[in-house]
C-alpha cells in the first residue's frame, strides 16, 4: 500500500510554477524559525529564575546560550548541566530538548490529533516542511508515528541505560539519569549529567562499558536517520528494493560512515587516546568517536586529546550529521552523497546522476551545492571573527567549535567556556541557522521573488 499520492500533473506557466510555491516556502519557514526563536525565548526566562540554578543566581547569557543549545539540540555547554542547574532547571532543558528533537510541530500537531482538533492545510504545510517529508499527503499520520515510536524507542533506551546506571548512581538518579540520557541521546542533543562526579566529562567513565556503549550509538543512529527512512523501514520490512530512493541512500550512507570512521579512529588513535585500552576498549571507543559527531556530543574519550587525524575526521563527520527529516544536524547525508555521484557523473562525462537505478533531478544537485556553499561559508566566516576577537585561541579548535556548532554535534575540544560574550553569541546564531537549516535560514530573509519576462544572454566562462 502506498503512503503517499501522486498528485495529478497539469501544464501551468512559468510564471504559476515559480510564484507560490516560493512564497509558500518562505511563509512555512518563518513560522517554523519563529516558533524556534519563541521556544529558545521562553527557556531562556525559565532558565534564569532563581529556581533554575543551584547558585540561585541566573546569568542571562548562559540561559540564553543553554536554550539555544537544547532547542537546537546541539550539547555545547558554558556550566556543566548537573553542577550549575538544579532539577527544575535540568527538567527544563530535557523538555527543550525534546521539542526541539522532535520539532514544535510535530509535537503540537500530535496533542491536537489526541484532542481530535482538525488539522488544516497551512499547518499541513508548515509541519510537512518541518518533519521534512517528501509529499504533504499523510503527513498527519507519518507523525502519530514518529511520537509514538520517539517515546517508545527512548523508553527502550532508558529501560536498558537503567541496567547499568541503577546500580552506579542508586535507583532515584539512575532512573532519572537513564531517562535524560535516552532522550538526549535520541534527539542527539548530547546534554549529560555526568558532572556528578566530575564537571564536563562526558561519558568517559563508560569508555569500556559495551551496554551504555551500544545504546547509546544504536539510539544516535536511530535518531538520526530521519522518520521518514523510518515509515519506508516499517512499511517494506527488510525488502530494500521496495525502498523509496531516499531511504537506500540514508541507510547506505549512515552504514558505510560508521564502518569507515571506526576503522580510521582505531587506526589513527592506536597511539594516541586509545594506547592504553584493552581490544575491547579500543573498538568501543572508535565506535563511539564514529557515531557520536553525528551530531549527538557525548564522548567517551577526551575529545582534546585526539590526534590531528582524529580532530579532522570528527569535523569532517560534524559537518556531515545526520540524515534529513531527523533529530541530527549538519549539511546531511544525502546531500554529500548528491554532490559525490555529481562529480563522479562529471569525470565520467555522464549527462545524468543514477543511483539504484533511479535519475536525480537537477534542482537536488543545485540545493545540495547550495547547502554546503552557505555551510562552510558561514562556519569560516564565523570562525575569522572569533579569532579576530580572541587571537590566544588555536585554530584548530575554533574550527572545530564552529564546526560543532553549525552542525548541531555540540563537541569541543573545551574552549566553549573560554569564549567572550560576542563569540558566544556568533556561536548561538550557527546552532539556531544548523537547526533551521542553512538554506532555510537563508530563505527567511529572501526578498519576494519576481518573475522576469525577458533573461538575460548566456556566455560561457571557464572552471576549473
Amino acid at each position: 500500500m502506498k503512503i503517499f499520492n501522486q498528485p495529478k500533473i497539469k501544464e501551468v506557466s512559468q510564471k504559476d510554477k515559480s510564484k507560490p510555491k516560493i512564497v509558500a516556502k518562505k511563509s512555512t519557514t518563518r513560522t517554523i524559525a519563529l516558533g524556534f526563536a519563541l521556544i529558545i525565548l521562553a527557556g531562556t526566562l525559565l532558565l534564569t529564575l532563581p529556581g533554575a540554578t543551584r547558585s540561585g543566581r541566573g546569568n542571562l547569557l548562559n540561559s540564553l546560550f543553554t536554550a539555544t543549545s537544547a532547542t537546537c539540540v546541539t550539547g555545547l555547554a558554558v556550566v556543566d548541566t548537573y553542577q550549575n542547574w538544579t532539577l527544575f532547571g535540568q527538567l527544563v532543558i530535557l523538555g527543550m530538548i525534546q521539542v526541539g528533537g522532535l520539532g514544535f510541530m510535530t509535537i503540537g500537531v500530535y496533542i491536537s490529533v489526541l484532542l481530535k482538533r482538525r488539522i488544516g492545510l497551512q499547518e499541513r504545510e508548515t509541519l510537512h516542511e518541518s518533519v521534512n517529508t517528501l509529499e504533504i499527503a499523510g503527513v498527519v499520520r507519518l507523525v502519530k508515528k514518529i511520537v509514538q515510536g520517539a517515546l517508545l524507542i527512548e523508553g527502550t533506551g532508558a529501560v536498558l541505560l537503567a541496567t547499568r546506571f541503577i546500580p552506579r548512581f542508586g535507583w532515584r538518579n539512575g532512573v532519572y539519569f537513564s531517562i535524560f540520557h535516552a532522550v538526549s541521546s535520541f534527539c542527539n542533543a548530547g546534554f549529560d549529567l555526568m558532572g556528578i562526579h566530575e564537571a564536563y566529562s562526558s561519558l568517559v567513565e563508560f569508555e569500556g562499558d559495551i551496554v551504555v556503549n551500544l545504546v547509546l550509538c544504536t539510539l544516535i543512529l536511530v535518531g538520526g536517520i530521519g522518520f521518514i527512512v523510518w515509515d519506508d523501514v516499517m512499511r517494506n520490512k527488510w525488502h530494500f528494493h521496495k525502498y523509496l530512493l531516499h531511504t537506500k541512500i540514508v541507510l547506505t550512507t549512515t552504514i558505510v560512515l560508521t564502518i569507515v570512521g571506526t576503522i580510521s579512529f582505531l587506526l589513527s588513535e592506536r597511539n594516541g587516546v586509545f594506547a592504553d585500552m584493552n581490544g575491547l576498549e579500543r573498538f568501543l571507543g572508535a565506535l563511539f568517536s564514529s557515531v557520536t559527531p553525528r551530531t549527538a556530543g557525548f564522548n567517551t574519550v577526551d575529545t582534546a586529546s585526539l590526534s590531528n587525524t582524529g580532530k579532522l575526521m570528527t569535523m569532517m563527520l560534524m559537518f556531515i550529521g545526520g540524515s534529513p527529516g531527523s533529530t541530527a544536524g549538519g549539511v546531511k547525508t544525502t546531500t554529500i552523497v548528491v554532490l559525490v555521484f555529481y562529480a563522479i557523473a562529471m569525470i565520467g562525462n555522464r549527462e545524468d546522476i543514477n543511483m539504484f537505478g533511479r535519475r536525480l533531478t537537477d534542482e537536488v544537485v543545485k540545493k545540495a551545492n547550495a547547502v554546503i556553499m552557505i555551510n562552510f561559508t558561514l562556519a569560516m566566516l564565523a570562525a575569522m571573527f572569533i579569532m579576530g576577537m580572541q587571537p590566544m585561541l588555536a585554530l584548530t579548535d575554533v574550527v572545530f567549535e564552529v564546526l560543532s556548532a553549525i552542525g548541531t554535534a555540540g563537541m569541543t575540544t573545551g574552549i566553549t567556556r573560554d569564549l567572550n560574550t560576542i563569540s558566544r553569541l556568533i556561536v548561538i546564531v550557527l546552532m539556531y541557522c544548523g537547526r533551521l537549516g542553512s538554506l532555510s535560514f537563508a530563505l527567511i530573509f529572501a526578498q519576494k521573488s519576481a518573475v522576469n519576462s525577458v533573461r538575460q544572454p548566456q556566455e560561457k566562462i571557464i572552471v576549473g
